[in-house]
């Protein structure tokens, strides 16, 4: 049952203080001896998404490459040919590892794609178009703006078409941030920037190794989580005016079973017509503005 004003769940604190929520750190060698052993036809690529399409954040070549990770700017993901694994291929991969950056195979005839008439050396790094903050950051812009925190998490939502409207959305509600994961999700390119509409230059943003974690890291600062998935509590039923972050997964998948596990409470948009679900985006735009509203009106002063 969803919280609410009169007799729901009790709320939690918001208690700003939590620990970081990435204390692991990878075993570079390890990994780097799984990659070298790494077999498989090349017909069998590992999954890429459409943000993988030629994009002006791509950064192509093995010095340029080398080039990019000594500056220590955001990098998404870092793309190799299929069956390179020596020389300065191996440096590259090994210092995405060491910064926790996903190091993705692919078939050359992709890369000769994605880099159009460039020259790629059998890698490509495709830049994030923005710095990524820290997940504590988006709590300090609530905190500091004296309002309830609004957070939105992506869940393998890869179309950067559909991640760019969501930041638009979330911006215009004036959420706090965003959460996305390092895998499965589209980064911050070139095309996700265009069609946020200039939106992400005003929306933190925050990228995990795993999103159900992170969700327990919001629940100890005293955030509630809520999941945008069928089946939920009509969002009109349902009081956002605690601290809430809302997640939204992709429209072929919905929000992943571990992360909805994670979630406190499931929300939904009641579908009348024929079709029987709307794009993230639109399904964001309704939910997210409702809940803006909700904790506006809940610190409105009382009418004397």
């Amino acid at each position: 049952m969803a919280p609410n004003k009169k007799g729901g769940a009790p709320k939690k604190p918001y208690n700003k203080s939590y620990a970081p929520q990435e204390k692991n750190k990878p075993n570079v060698k390890k990994s780097i001896d799984n990659f070298k052993k790494k077999q498989g036809p090349a017909s069998k690529q590992d999954p890429v998404s459409i943000d993988a399409q030629p994009d002006g954040s791509l950064v192509i070549g093995r010095n340029a490459v080398r080039e990019l990770l000594k500056t220590g700017r955001a990098v998404d993901k870092i793309f190799v040919r299929r069956g390179d694994r020596e020389g300065s291929i191996v440096v590259i991969v090994a210092e995405a590892i060491k910064r926790g950056i996903p190091v993705i195979e692919v078939d050359g005839a992709k890369l000769d794609t994605m880099a159009r008439s460039g020259h790629h050396q059998g890698v490509i790094a495709m830049a994030a178009e923005k710095e990524y903050v820290a997940v504590d950051d988006i709590l300090d812009i609530a905190k500091q703006r004296g309002e309830t925190p609004l957070i939105v998490v992506s869940d393998g939502i890869e179309d950067p078409y559909n991640l760019g409207a969501l930041i638009r959305v979330a911006e215009c509600a004036g959420a706090h941030g965003l959460i996305i994961p390092k895998r499965h999700n589209a980064g911050l390119t070139a095309s996700v920037a265009k069609t946020s509409a200039g939106a992400i230059e005003h929306l933190a943003i925050a990228k995990v190794s795993n999103i159900a974690s992170t969700l327990d890291v919001l629940k100890k600062a005293g955030v509630w989580i809520f999941a945008a998935e069928v089946g939920g509590t009509p969002y009109y039923e349902t009081d956002f005016a605690l601290p809430a972050a809302i997640v939204f997964g992709s429209e072929g998948n919905g929000v992943g079973k571990l992360v909805l596990e994670k979630c406190d409470f499931r929300v939904s948009i009641p579908m009348y017509g024929k079709i029987n679900s709307l794009n993230v985006s639109t399904s964001a735009s309704v939910i997210l503005c409702h809940a803006a509203r909700m904790q506006r009106a809940a610190k409105a002063p009382s009418a004397t």
